[in-house]
This record gives structure tokens, sequence and C-alpha cells, in this order.
């Protein structure tokens, strides 16, 4: 047995995937939180490329992306997302992940920024869901939603990223959304190698327990890679869960504002220093980026459409 470039030891003709190699993805902004809850979180596209490259030096091999305007309010446009892409590129190497979600049925925005900027990883939610946040303290709701997202939704989204290239990220918040992959697997339209991730502490979804993982992880297709998404203060303690499943994992300011030692985070790169330690801690290895590749299978997703060419500017009547 010998051990390759990459994410895999060769035994023979056949490669094994690095059980201690772990990957990092660090999810820099999100569009819930806001500079009133940590003055840190990245609004611009430059911002966000700064928060990218400083999470790329503290071990993240993926970047999960949400767009914003310059003020923080969140938005689906192509172009956003495009320059977000041109100046994190600029910067580092990091694989890029662009989300989709939204409450919307209409996803038109998001399949023309998938098509058009073609990213590594495009996560893709699994299921309708409540969606909610509760103040214990003030004994009410922060706020109370449904998330929707039917299989017409899914598959919109899937052939999109199909088309483009672009791996999907399954994320999965309870464990109806696991096993409900397999409608678009008999389909044909959903391919392995598999990615999932396991969402834990929102309100309407899975609980932040070890069984959480375990019973996911024991749903999921055998040979899937998956990673722990923990929301909140039980984020850290998730995470170490996670690698000592054999799991990768996220951090970042979307997911945590808080270090372990209840200290607001001064940036994403501050939050994935620690999950790198915590990775070398328990006897794991921090995946690079080209070991994160072999290991995601990205090289087995490749475009079925050519890039759309620019629009042709147009021609104003004005003098």
């Amino acid at each position: 047995m010998s051990q390759s470039e990459g994410g895999t030891m060769q035994v023979g003709s056949t490669h094994v995937r690095d059980p201690d190699l772990c990957v990092i993805t660090c999810a820099v902004t999100g569009v819930l939180a806001n500079r009133k809850q940590n003055p840190n979180i990245p609004y611009t596209a430059v911002e966000i490329a700064e928060e990218a490259k400083r999470a790329y030096d503290a071990g993240a091999s993926v970047v999960h992306i949400h767009a914003r305007h310059d003020d923080g309010t969140p938005t689906f446009d192509p172009k956003v997302f495009a320059k977000i892409k041109e100046e994190i590129e600029k910067r580092c190497p990091i694989l890029l992940n662009f989300s989709t979600g939204t409450i919307l049925d209409d996803v038109t925005e998001q399949t023309t920024y998938i098509t058009e900027s073609r990213p590594h990883i495009a996560a893709l939610n699994m299921g309708t869901m409540n969606y909610s946040k509760y103040s214990e303290s003030r004994k009410q709701f922060v706020f109370d939603m449904v998330f929707p997202n039917t299989y017409a939704k899914i598959i919109k989204l899937l052939e999109a990223m199909n088309d483009a290239g672009v791996k999907p990220e399954l994320e999965c918040f309870d464990t109806g959304h696991t096993h409900g992959i397999w409608p678009l697997l008999d389909m044909g339209i959903l391919k392995k190698p598999l990615q999932f991730s396991f969402i834990v502490n929102v309100l309407g979804g899975i609980p932040p327990l070890v069984e959480s993982l375990q019973l996911q992880t024991k749903i999921m297709p055998p040979g899937s890679e998956w990673e722990v998404i923990g929301i909140s203060k039980c984020g850290w303690r998730m995470i170490g869960a996670a690698l000592a499943l054999g799991g990768n994992i996220r951090a970042g300011l979307e997911d945590n504002l808080y270090l372990p030692n209840g200290a607001m985070a001064k940036s994403n790169g501050e939050l994935i220093e620690v999950a790198a330690r915590m990775c070398r801690d328990t006897g794991r290895k921090v995946a690079t980026v080209e070991q994160a590749k072999q290991i995601l299978g990205l090289d087995q997703f490749s475009p079925k459409v050519a890039r759309p060419a620019p629009a042709e500017p147009r021609v104003s009547g004005a003098v």
C-alpha cells in the first residue's frame, strides 16, 4: 500500500480513501446574521474574498458562499456571485461552494449563477421543513417560517448543476431528507459519488446529538462523503463528534459567531484555526485543496453544455 499525493491510498490498481484526511469547509457569511451580532461578518464581494483567503490560510479547502448587497441584505443576483468568485480566485485556489437555498419556488437566479459561474460545488437543500428560531428568555419565536423544497424545485436545481458540471452538496436537516434522495438516484438525475451535509440544531430539524450523526450516516448510501454543520454553540461539540466518526467538518461565521472559549470571533480565519487544530488533535489530517478534490470526486463532474456567451451590450438610443 502506498500513499498517493491526493486523498487516497493506492492498493494495487484500486484507490481507497485515506480515513485520516478531513475536508474543512468555511461558511463565511450566511444570510441571517448581521454586524449588530458580530461586526466582523463580511458583506461585500471583496470582504467575502478576504475572509475566504483567511479561511484558506487557516486550513479550509472549501468555502461556502452566500451573496449579499453591500448593505448586508441577501441577494441572488448572478452578477454578485460572479464578482465574489472573481475576487476569491484573485486571492487563493480554495474550492467554491455556492448556496442555492431560497424560500421562493422560482429558482431562475440560482440556476443562472450555477450555469454561468460554475462553482466546483453547489449546496442543494433536500426537503421541506419548519425553519424557526425560539428565544427562551423572551418566550417567543425570533422567526418562524416554512422552508419549501419540493422535488420539482430540487430537480430544477439539480438539472442546472448537472449541465454545468457542478457537484451537488446534499444538505439534510433531518433523516427524511437523507432517505428522500432515493427517487433522484432511481431517476438517474442524482449521481454518485454523493456528498452530504448533516445540519443539526436548527429548530424543525434533527437535534445536535452524536446519535443524530450516527443515524444519518447509516441512512446515507455506503461510500458517501459527509460533513457536519452544527449551528450555534453546539457547533464545536458536533465538530468533535464528526471528527471521531470519520466525517468532514464545517465552521464559519454563518454557523457560529463565537470561539470555544466564548469570545466573539474576529474572523472566519480564527474559527477555521480552531477547527483545524481539533482535526489534528484527534489524529486526523487537514486535507489540502487537491486532496479535497480527490476525496469529493470532483473530477467526475463535467459540464454537459458550453458555458453561456456573455450578453451583447445593449446600444443606447441616447446621444
